[in-house]
């Protein structure tokens, strides 16, 4: 089997769309395209880091061996996108989360910014407040949260959270199935 036919088949398991993984990766969904009709090869620095979004090692995506499931993660796993324009940052906490029933991440909020207005779809969202304060946007009702509180619903209308405040909010955010 090629190289790109087994990360397909990966990106396919995982439930991952070509522009999902792209943006895990930093990479541009034409570049996931071509790599996947083998018209391309990446660096072996482009492959470990798609590789890690898709729960693999080189060794174990060479070998064809199952690897031992990772129970702890720390910084080198947490894959993270800033929109400096939007005052927003997002660090996915668990790099192959997709596979998995539930999608923590770690979200910022600078002062007056918002995540991005998320659709209706199945699951539940539940966020907990590090610091600073949100409201949460649900269905057209905006309902506040403080550091130390928490929030939890079924995302059965569009949503998102907003920081009205004067400081940054850090909400730890966790969403099933995984959606980020």
């Amino acid at each position: 089997m090629e190289l790109g036919e087994k990360i397909r088949r990966l990106r396919l398991m995982h439930d991952l769309t070509q522009e999902e993984l792209a943006q895990r990766c930093d990479l541009s969904k034409g570049f996931i395209s071509q790599l996947e009709r083998d018209l391309t090869s990446p660096s072996i620095a482009t492959l470990i880091d798609i590789l890690e979004c898709l729960g693999q090692s080189l060794k174990s995506f060479f070998s064809g061996d199952a690897e031992e499931e990772k129970i702890v993660f720390g910084e080198d796993d947490i894959y993270d996108t800033k929109d400096t324009e939007k005052g927003t940052r997002i660090a996915w906490l668990i790099p192959n989360a997709q596979k998995n029933e539930m999608e923590p991440i770690l979200i910022e909020l600078r002062p007056g910014s918002s995540s991005t207005l998320d659709n209706p779809h199945e699951g539940e969202e539940f966020g907990y407040v590090l610091s600073g304060g949100v409201v949460v946007e649900l269905g057209g009702k905006a309902h506040r949260a403080k550091k130390g509180e928490s929030f939890y619903f079924r995302p059965s209308s569009p949503h998102r959270l907003r920081n009205p405040g004067k400081q940054t909010a850090k909400i730890l955010w966790i969403s099933t199935p995984p959606s980020f």
